[in-house]
């Protein structure tokens, strides 16, 4: 037994705490937030982004839609249920193969669950036959 009157079990189990509320704080309660490192660079080419439907970008984990003519919008490939990464859009819906989860396309809500948060969004516009990010 400790001088603090714990035992070994009880120190075992506070330390056990500690990690995990790091661990969801790191991980669990905020949004994921667009690398800096993407701003003003073309994320996708508007030719492979297609009306209803979109893109993913699996280098970048990020997925382009184009819910209406012209208008581009870019999330997080990572659902926000638990972090698996979701499918190429296709019908204004973003799915998660892993639990069933969907989001809008044009908003990145939240539709169907599991998933209750939506998507990370960023901002996208179009230079030339490019989707860049601002």
């Amino acid at each position: 037994m400790s001088d603090n009157g714990l035992g070994r079990r009880e120190m075992l189990g506070a330390a056990g705490v500690a990690a995990c509320g790091l661990a969801l704080t790191a991980c669990g309660a905020g949004q994921a937030q667009e690398p800096p490192s993407l701003k003003g660079k073309v994320i996708a080419k508007a030719a492979d982004v297609p009306v209803g439907g979109g893109t993913l970008v699996d280098d970048l984990q990020v997925v382009v839609t184009q819910p209406a003519q012209g208008v581009y919008k870019a999330f997080s490939a990572r659902c926000t249920h638990k972090g698996c990464k979701v499918s190429t859009p296709k019908d204004n819906v973003i799915r998660c193969a892993c639990h069933g989860s969907e989001f809008a396309a044009d908003t990145g809500q939240a539709t169907k669950g599991p998933a209750t948060a939506p998507l990370a969004s960023f901002q996208v516009k179009l230079e030339g036959d490019g989707i860049v990010a601002v």
